[in-house]
């Protein structure tokens, strides 16, 4: 049975920095339950201190699916049911296609879409069991664009984003929710030496990244603090939705970016139905 209370008992990982933190406190601060995860478990000792009981924190290292498994087992037995799975944790790799490692971008998998798979599988025998159930990942805009010198990053979004639609649809019938999240540029720790990998630099890529960086710095950065009751209000709808944009910039770039793949497959439609032969 669908839990009746208004009080929501959130997993969210990746909780003690960026988004995950001002999340995780803004569902305490209305009066919700909270599991907090994290790779440092003292870096949530704030939260635990100020909301007590209401709050239980966890050591969480997403790339370990074992412990994933335990960690998520162990939240729902301690709050006796999990309303909202969050997979927020996750890390961008700089550099351009051609300067990272295969390690680099596996690593950055194993975080962003392998750990986020970890969750899910681990949530989903206990979501079903209750008959109800919302797993919310964390995108990007960037998971329908892209941008050069991130495209690993973007890559990784573009896979998150695919595989949350395809989940969404196996697990309609069984009363569990899936909802995408993709902000925009905000003020987070996202750009931080702890949210951000780099790869070795080649110096032939030197002035283009420049640039590159140049143009970040201009870009217009929302408060991430004026994002928790736009995300209440996707999360508490009775029939959420299965993508949902944080910022006022998102919408414009993507439909730029879709109208312009669309025109140029118009452009070269003749030529594709060309090489399509019915087999009977």
């Amino acid at each position: 049975m669908k839990n009746q209370n208004n009080n929501k008992v959130w997993f969210i990982t990746g909780a003690s920095r960026g988004f995950g933190k001002i999340w995780a406190e803004a569902a305490l601060q209305r009066g919700d339950y909270v599991v907090a995860t994290a790779r440092n478990v003292r870096s949530l000792d704030p939260l635990k201190e100020k909301y007590g009981e209401r709050v239980h924190t966890a050591t969480l290292d997403v790339t370990n699916a074992e412990q994933a498994h335990a960690i998520v087992k162990e939240a729902h037995t301690h709050f006796g049911r999990l309303d909202v799975v969050m997979n927020n944790a996750g890390y961008s790799l700089v550099g351009t296609i051609e300067e990272a490692s295969a390690a680099d971008v596996k690593a950055m998998f194993e975080t962003n879409v392998f750990g986020a798979v970890a969750v899910i599988q681990a949530a989903l025998p206990l979501l079903r069991k209750q008959g109800y159930g919302h797993i919310v990942g964390v995108s990007s805009n960037l998971g329908h664009v892209t941008l050069p010198v991130i495209g690993y990053y973007c890559a990784s979004k573009w896979a998150f984003e695919a595989i949350h639609e395809s989940l969404a649809a196996e697990i309609k019938s069984f009363g569990i929710n899936v909802t995408i999240v993709e902000p925009g540029a905000y003020a987070t720790e996202f750009g931080s030496t702890d949210s951000l990998k780099f790869a070795s630099p080649m110096e032939i890529y030197g002035d283009f990244k420049n640039e590159f960086f140049e143009t970040l710095k201009s870009m217009e950065r929302g408060d991430p603090k004026a994002t928790p009751q736009a995300l209440f209000q996707a999360i508490d709808a009775e029939n959420p939705p299965l993508r949902f944009n944080l910022g006022s910039q998102n919408l414009s770039w993507v439909r730029g970016a879709y109208e312009e793949r669309l025109a140029l497959w118009e452009e070269w439609d003749a030529v594709s139905r060309s090489a399509q032969i019915v087999v009977n």
